[in-house]
């Protein structure tokens, strides 16, 4: 896909790993860069939304906890305080680069009800028109069923949170940045020899067996969800790229539809 000729409207989605250590502090640079590239990207005309998972794990960091809650009143508190920080550092950091962003708290409920859903996609609509940068993230707080249980969910993760957001924005693209550089043939941390895939035509069978393993433990999503994010974005005509967060800037060479990461194509 020749992307060069053509403004996007671009939905990023970056995840809990990427914006902490290993030791669940902030990853303040990555905050950084990622608000700088995307401020970027916007002032050469593209329209970014960002999807940002992190709120139960800046939290956990935030309370000086040693490890994610595993009770479902303490991942909301630590969700409660985690999106507090959360969005004044990106309030902080778009600021420092001339922009403005708004924070969009999502449930399952709202994406499924046709009136809210409506409502949903004019606010987003009425956001980019005004220039502002929306930052979508599930409201943990009180979305019980999807952080405890992952029964009656519809979201349930961020990466088919991004993909239903892509939907509900119209986007042209949708960039999961994680910690994996793409899709590989088999589990690279544990072959490798593993090669990584460039293009996925169609999600077969045989994509998701090449799918494994488990995010850092600061996040939740794996390899599994995010092929459940491309499914449903392509079903929208939506082509998904998957790709590493530690290379920000690879986001320039996306949008110009160059060979980044793996990209799984929609066919429209």
């Amino acid at each position: 896909m020749d992307e060069l000729s053509r403004n996007l409207r671009l939905v990023v989605k970056v995840g809990t790993s990427s914006l902490t250590r290993s030791t669940g502090t902030l990853n303040l640079r990555n905050m950084d860069l990622l608000a700088r590239t995307l401020s970027d990207l916007k002032g050469m005309g593209h329209e970014v939304i960002l999807v940002s998972s992190g709120a139960i794990g800046i939290g956990t960091g935030k309370l000086g906890l040693s490890s994610r809650p595993t009770q479902l009143r303490m991942k909301q508190a630590a969700a409660a305080v985690g999106q507090c920080e959360m969005m004044h550092l990106y309030d902080k950091f778009f600021g420092d680069y001339g922009q403005t962003v708004a924070q969009v708290l999502l449930t399952g409920e709202d994406v499924v009800d046709p009136v809210r859903r409506s409502h949903l996609s004019g606010t987003f609509s009425a956001l980019i028109g005004l220039g502002v940068i929306p930052v979508v993230n599930e409201n943990d707080s009180v979305s019980s069923a999807e952080i405890e249980t992952g029964e009656g969910k519809v979201l349930g993760d961020n990466d088919t949170l991004s993909a239903i957001v892509a939907g509900l924005c119209r986007a042209d693209l949708l960039v999961i940045l994680s910690d994996i550089d793409g899709l590989y043939d088999a589990d690279p941390h544990r072959h490798p020899e593993a090669r990584l895939i460039h293009r996925v035509d169609e999600i077969t069978e045989e994509i998701y067996q090449m799918a494994g393993g488990v995010g850092s433990k600061w996040g939740t999503g794996g390899m599994l969800t995010k092929l459940d994010a491309a499914k449903t974005a392509n079903a929208m005509g939506i082509d998904l790229v998957l790709t590493n967060s530690a290379r920000m800037d690879a986001l320039y060479e996306i949008v110009q539809g160059r060979e980044v990461g793996t990209r799984f194509v929609s066919g429209r």
